[in-house]
């Protein structure tokens, strides 16, 4: 191909710099900017992919627990007709189940033993389209949750902790009390354990417990739903489509989506992320202006050539340009070959951490610390592709100032001991 010399001589000072042929020194230092680009780049897509997967592993567990969005009553009062605001909100096409809640704080004592978790009253019915847990409970355990029979269904670690299972009485302690000749008293349920689930993340195992709808607003005199439930086609849109019913409903609802209700984790998320990003751009950035270095030497060792081009009517603009190839060439290689191996380990994680832990006879991920006890890996575009585009432009930013040198050799003085 008729490639402009400027190409073509920088292309071929990029691959003798890399065989060695002219300065095994440079050739050196110009390997270690590509493998550190490379490994810098890698870094940040394996790191980011995992980051990405034990997210979605969390989220995925804690929204099979939880609804998408859930809609009060703005003053606190219940929702004396929740299938007729269930049919205003499924006027948007996103909504794809509505189910009636109750939810409130109680201790659950046994003897001497006392914990405190969230009580959520549920229609087991309708809360099987809403939350995959109740949709995978639906058929067992769930069944056995009827009005007036004071059945309650404990997180797995809750129960665990407290030492009861199937077919155990507890007390449930509600933190409104009522009034007697004697004072201010706590209202007290005696309640029998139906059954125990486990979703699988800890906050929800330790601190959830489900009751019939019509036991719960009993229980804690609320006189009906206190809001609705609901499940949404994309999670993802969550805030936008919590927006737009807050709109529609008007101010006599408050309407509260999933990443609000759980904002402490959410935004800690995405800062540890933005924070992960940055760090190790860090990394890319050191090993591209690694270039620099390369560049001024192969600058130095190349003045005679520069200087004879110069007689042969290249201009500055034209040496600059060689040069710039060259560093950009190398920027390109080693950007590429990062995002190859980082796509490669991040694809395959799920392979290399299990022959990693029998290698050394370890286990990366306890089941008795983690929620998990495999490695996640998520590799998502919208971290790769800034990624590369990052690490291409601090590669090229890194060769304008030795090829700007180059530029400003001064023929006559670099022929003069030639």
């Amino acid at each position: 191909m008729n490639w402009p010399y400027e190409v073509r001589i920088g292309w071929r000072y990029t691959r003798a710099g890399r065989a060695g042929r002219r300065n095994g020194f440079i050739s050196f230092i110009s390997g270690v900017s590509m493998l550190g680009i490379a490994l810098g780049v890698a870094a940040l897509i394996i790191v980011l992919s995992v980051m990405n997967g034990f997210q979605k592993e969390v989220r995925d567990r804690m929204l099979s627990v939880i609804a998408h969005i859930e809609v009060f009553d703005a003053t606190g009062a219940p929702v004396e007709d929740w299938q007729a605001l269930a049919q205003r909100t499924r006027a948007r096409p996103e909504v794809l189940a509505a189910a009636p809640f109750i939810s409130s704080q109680a201790l659950i004592a046994r003897g001497e033993d006392m914990r405190g978790a969230i009580v959520r009253g549920i229609q087991p019915d309708e809360e099987a389209k809403v939350t995959p847990l109740a949709a995978q409970l639906k058929d067992t355990v769930l069944q056995r949750l009827q009005p007036g029979s004071w059945g309650i269904v404990l997180g797995g670690q809750l129960a665990r902790s407290m030492g009861v299972g199937e077919g155990d009485l507890l007390t449930l302690v509600t933190p409104s009390g009522q009034t007697t000749p004697a004072g201010v008293v706590p209202r007290l349920k005696q309640v029998t354990v139906v059954g125990v689930f486990n979703a699988g993340h800890y906050e929800y195992d330790n601190g959830l417990a489900l009751m019939h709808i019509d036991d719960a607003a009993r229980l804690f005199r609320t006189g009906g739903p206190q809001g609705i439930q609901l499940r949404l086609s994309e999670q993802q849109q969550a805030r936008e489509v919590a927006a737009r019913l807050s709109a529609d409903l008007g101010r006599q609802y408050l309407v509260r989506d999933w990443t609000r209700t759980n904002a402490a984790w959410y935004d800690a998320v995405q800062i540890e992320k933005r924070m992960m990003f940055i760090i190790l751009t860090l990394i890319v950035a050191v090993a591209a202006f690694n270039l620099v270095s390369t560049l001024v030497m192969t600058v130095t060792d190349k003045q005679a050539d520069i200087a004879i081009l110069r007689t042969l009517g290249a201009s500055p603009r034209s040496i600059m340009g060689i040069f710039m190839v060259q560093g950009a060439a190398s920027g390109v290689i080693g950007t590429l070959g990062g995002l190859a191996l980082g796509l490669l380990v991040a694809c395959n994680v799920d392979v290399i951490v299990p022959a990693l832990e029998a290698l050394f006879q370890t286990t990366f991920l306890p089941g008795s610390v983690y929620l998990i006890t495999r490695m996640p890996s998520d590799p998502q575009a919208v971290d790769i592709v800034p990624i590369g585009v990052i690490s291409l432009l601090l590669a090229f930013v890194a060769t304008v100032y030795p090829s700007w040198r180059a530029s400003r050799v001064n023929p006559a003085e670099a022929l003069r001991y030639e």
